[in-house]
């Protein structure tokens, strides 16, 4: 018995028509990212392409880490297909992000909300500082340092440059661990004691120091616990 070959899909099943009928949550994640790639290449489908990035990275949540070189990997992904798919990222992340300007935190716990979204999921290390008030409302945020998959070499006077600039009353730090594990590394703990005396020298709080995944985060001067959500006007 011979193969019989695949029809082609009806136009009430593609991707387009199929949004258009039923509404963005009928469509799976290969059909909302082929919606993305728009035609695909002359050898490679949209839906294919789709399919390809998606199991390359290990489904949608994957595509949070990913970097152009390892986009260019991925058959029928070029130059153009690929920039979309990053800003669609960039554009998602930042969704998720409350706007700073509106933005008052006042324990660990808000500050992830904040920041995760915006910095958690990175392939590799990048280290920042949020700009505070007297109120603790964020006036602006700022990347100081890119490091590699394990370490991000960060100078304190990069950190205080960008508060006495601004005028920040305090300071929070933080910086992403691409290994999804957010505890703090000996090089960590021994930064953080030198902002902290940065800080009592120049007269800006550092109110703490946040490790970020894409997921979670910790403290590392003030550790959750099972029992409560500390904050810093304790």
């Amino acid at each position: 018995m011979s193969a019989v070959a695949a029809l082609p899909a009806s136009p009430r099943d593609r991707p387009r028509e199929k949004l258009e009928r039923a509404g963005p949550d009928a469509l799976g994640d290969a059909e909302l990212l082929a919606l993305l790639i728009g035609h695909g290449t002359p050898r490679h489908d949209a839906l294919g392409v789709a399919h390809r990035v998606l199991v390359a990275f290990g489904g949608v949540r994957g595509l949070v880490r990913l970097t152009p070189a390892e986009l260019r990997r991925v058959a029928g992904v070029g130059p153009a297909i690929g920039g979309r798919i990053r800003a669609a990222v960039e554009l998602g992340r930042r969704t998720l992000a409350p706007a700073s300007d509106r933005v008052r935190i006042q324990s660990p716990a808000q500050a992830a909300d904040f920041l995760v979204p915006l910095f958690g999921a990175y392939p590799v290390e990048r280290f920042g500082v949020v700009l505070l008030d007297t109120g603790l409302r964020v006036t602006g945020t700022r990347l100081v340092a890119t490091g590699s998959l394990d370490s991000v070499p960060t100078d304190p006077r990069d950190v205080f440059r960008e508060a006495v600039a601004s005028g920040a009353a305090a300071v929070l730090v933080f910086h992403n661990h691409p290994s999804g594990d957010p505890t703090p590394s000996a090089e960590d703990l021994r930064l953080t004691k030198r902002l902290l005396s940065a800080g009592r020298i120049l007269g800006v709080r550092v109110i703490d120091h946040l490790i970020l995944t894409d997921t979670e985060y910790r403290s590392v001067m003030r550790p959750r616990t099972a029992r409560r959500t500390p904050s810093w006007r304790e």
